[in-house]
């Protein structure tokens, strides 16, 4: 059994063939990839803040609370009613709401649910289910720091 010679060559209609089915594949690609890439947009990496400084001691009274960036995300820094000043998180372990210090009831309290928490960020009381994440606080003369790491 021999084969032609002619049959083990590609014919010129299959090569147009492919060439078309190719460049017809480089345009629907090339027109879709932007759209793909608008709605899966890249992942911004943050640089990593380890400390900041979050306010100074004369600005804090007893019993008092402050919001304050710790990155990109809120902090919350509280002078204790004894005078001792504590660093947590401002975001609610619920549904990421930003908390704030209420001093009529000496909690941190989270507004969207009624959540609260107390004065050493355990969640004791509405549907928060795990406590606030704390803050190492540093003082340097006038100067709060906080970093992270309890």
């Amino acid at each position: 059994m021999d084969q032609d010679p002619k049959n083990l060559q590609p014919s010129r209609r299959s090569f147009v063939d492919w060439l078309l089915g190719t460049a017809f594949g480089a345009v629907v690609v090339s027109a879709f990839y932007p759209v793909f890439r608008y709605v899966m947009p890249p992942k911004v990496v943050e640089a990593q803040t380890n400390r900041v400084l979050a306010g100074k001691v004369s600005e804090m009274k007893p019993n008092s609370g402050k919001i304050f960036r710790f990155g990109s995300k809120p902090g919350i820094l509280i002078e204790t009613p004894g005078g001792e000043i504590r660093a947590f998180t401002a975001i609610c372990t619920h549904l990421q709401c930003t908390v704030q210090y209420r001093p009529d009831l000496e909690q941190i309290w989270c507004a969207c649910h009624n959540g609260h928490y107390n004065l050493n960020g355990i969640n004791v009381a509405g549907p928060p289910p795990r406590p606030l994440q704390p803050y190492k606080v540093a003082i340097q003369g006038d100067k709060i720091w906080v970093s992270r790491g309890a």
